[in-house]
């Protein structure tokens, strides 16, 4: 009985010890600093086909780092190359009907100008004309009025010149009248040709489009990283055939990183954004990195299960996000993490509340 009292005896005192530590240790924790644990994560881009094609081949492997602007994986590019040729020859017509179109209003611009010119002369030829017939009908209105001095015959010949340029004259006229219709009729030529030529002008701008469009596309057909990452996931082999959307390879850009805590409302008055943070990692025991926050979210929620912070999960917290740069890429996605704020010195205002 006495060794059963010892064993009782013994497991009452380790027990006791074990809650009492257990307490020193939470009350430690709540006179800490602020933080709580999270997880690390990377900037994950996923690049992806924009075409329909197969794969031709996967030039990097998982856990290759690659530079921005890298071959990751080849598409096969007939289909693209075949459509940037017939572009390119569509882009070649267009070109030669622009031309032809504006040597086409040229032309009719300088018939519109011979045709104002022609007018211009038959009209002042026809003033001219006029001018010498009331010159010869007043000549035979003079001679008419000396009748019995003049003789008969140089009467009539008066009257026969005034006749004659008065038909002239009348000729002269409905050639001005033509001309001006010529020049009308050739104005509309011009304007007709040059809504031809605008329009060409217009089609060599689709065209062009159409050759752009074409090489994007032959350009898509050569998958390059969009920034220095890590390979994480090749989800598709060569001779695949894909779709446009289709992830080719999962990067993750490991140069900053970020970790997500959970402070409950009590403690949110200590962090702000831009706060130093301190984030251990259990892989890289007795070191610590440097962090900034960046985001305190604005609305609270409760406790995700698998959070582990330092009072229980059913009260409501506010995500916190640290940002930390990672420049030898020790800290991988996943790591469990521990971090902790620099307290912030509240500032009143004006009413001596704390904002």
């Amino acid at each position: 009985m006495r060794r059963i009292a010892v064993v009782l005896f013994l497991i009452v005192v380790g027990l006791s010890a074990l809650v009492a530590w257990r307490l020193r240790r939470q009350e430690a924790e709540l006179r800490g600093p602020p933080g709580g644990s999270g997880e690390i994560e990377g900037t994950v881009v996923d690049v992806a086909s924009r075409l329909s094609a197969r794969i031709l081949d996967v030039h990097v492997a998982k856990g290759f780092p690659v530079k921005k602007g890298d071959l990751v994986a080849t598409l096969d590019c007939a289909e693209p190359q075949a459509a940037l040729n017939e572009a390119l020859a569509r882009l070649e017509v267009s070109r030669a009907d622009a031309v032809g179109s504006a040597a086409s209003v040229e032309a009719m611009r300088r018939s519109s100008e011979a045709a104002a010119a022609a007018r211009e002369a038959a009209k002042a030829q026809a003033e001219a004309l006029a001018a010498q017939r009331d010159a010869a009908k007043r000549q035979a209105n003079r001679l008419e009025a000396l009748a019995n001095d003049v003789p008969a015959a140089s009467r009539d010949a008066a009257a026969a010149t005034a006749e004659g340029l008065a038909r002239q004259v009348a000729a002269a006229e409905a050639q001005v009248a033509a001309s001006a219709e010529q020049q009308r009729a050739s104005a509309g030529n011009v304007r007709a040709t040059g809504a031809r030529a605008e329009a060409a002008r217009l089609a060599v701008r689709v065209a062009e489009a159409a050759v752009a469009r074409a090489r994007l596309m032959v350009a898509e057909c050569e998958i390059r990283a969009p920034r220095d990452a890590v390979v994480s996931e090749l989800p598709r082999e060569a001779g695949e055939l894909v779709t446009p959307g289709a992830v080719l390879a999962r990067l993750v850009d490991l140069s900053t990183v970020k970790a997500t805590f959970y402070l409950p409302n009590a403690e949110l008055a200590a962090v702000r954004t831009g706060a130093k943070a301190r984030v251990v990692a259990d892989a890289w025991p007795g070191v610590s990195f440097d962090g900034t926050v960046s985001t305190v979210a604005v609305e609270a929620e409760f406790t995700p299960r698998n959070i582990q912070t330092r009072t229980d999960r059913d009260r409501l917290v506010y995500p916190v996000e640290v940002v930390v740069p990672n420049p030898d890429g020790r800290l991988r996605p996943g790591m469990p993490v521990q971090v902790s704020i620099a307290p912030a010195t509240p500032h009143p205002v004006a009413d001596g509340s704390i904002p």
